[in-house]
């Protein structure tokens, strides 16, 4: 219980004060973290209090923002260490996963690190680089093609994710079942999205929701809005200027905190999804 505590709390980019302390800047979203982390802790027979800190003795507020901004550091700099490695250039889906870590810091970089921008145009850069992947396994697919299957995709979906499976049944296979599995445990028989290995996934500087729109010839023009907001939300390039995803996305976390199931992640994102579709009618 210690271990998995400690791991929640360097996931949401929590400092350490004293022995038993903990900070995080105040706003709705960290105090939830916080209070479904001590209600954890007590359910354990543990002890433990949420605090709202107005001030701190021996911190000044520009001294306690440079220690955060200081631990993200720390975070991009490794992180810019593994993007330089001559190997990663030759592996995609590491550069995936090295993406989404760059995500993960981006969401707890509270006060904005001056690493940031220098990694993430490294990682343009090197996804510049790489040649432009091909759909082949899946060349002029048919939507007739695509009715009735099973899709899987990644544990914990987020808002690129969501979206690809409503974006899916809506338009592309109105029965689709949905899985969620790791890369060596997918079935053979289902079809990928947003994986890191095959299927339909992040291409060249597409999400998977663009990728989806693209490759199935999704015209529909509120479908396009939303593949520009998914986009921002998902990369975090501002290619698009939409902020509209970054609410999602935190309604997403915010839901995978109270311990719901993946298939009750996805079925509440695609009722988001929905909403957000729906609300564009007017525009």
């Amino acid at each position: 219980m210690r271990v998995s505590i400690w791991r929640k709390l360097q996931r949401y980019g929590s400092l350490p004060l004293g022995n038993s302390g903990y900070l995080l800047p105040s706003n709705p979203e960290n105090r939830e973290k916080f209070e479904w982390l001590a209600t954890t802790i007590r359910g354990s027979h543990g002890e433990a209090s949420v605090l709202e800190v107005e001030s701190i003795d021996n911190y000044s507020d520009p001294q306690l923002a440079k220690r955060f901004s200081e631990a993200r550091t720390q975070e991009y700099r490794e992180l810019l260490q593994s993007l330089r490695q001559g190997s990663v250039r030759k592996h995609p889906s590491q550069i995936a996963r090295l993406r989404q870590r760059f995500q993960e810091i981006v969401s707890i970089d509270f006060f904005r690190s001056p690493l940031r921008q220098q990694v993430e145009r490294t990682m343009l850069m090197l996804q510049d680089s790489q040649p432009k992947q091909s759909l082949q396994e899946f060349s002029n697919p048919s939507r007739s093609e695509f009715r009735g299957r099973k899709w899987v995709t990644r544990p914990r979906p987020g808002v690129d994710r969501v979206t690809s499976a409503w974006l899916i049944r809506k338009f592309i296979d109105a029965k689709a079942r949905f899985l969620f599995a790791t890369e060596k445990q997918k079935p053979k028989d289902a079809i990928p999205f947003d994986m890191y290995e095959g299927g339909f996934g992040h291409r060249g500087e597409d999400c998977t929701f663009e990728t989806l729109t693209k490759v199935f010839r999704i015209g529909d023009k509120r479908v396009a809005v939303m593949g520009e907001i998914v986009h921002d939300a998902d990369l975090f390039d501002e290619r698009f200027g939409r902020k509209e995803g970054f609410g999602i996305d935190e309604v997403m976390k915010g839901w995978a905190q109270q311990n719901l199931s993946d298939a009750e992640l996805l079925e509440r994102g695609m009722q988001l999804a929905e909403g957000l579709y729906q609300s564009l009618r007017k525009r």
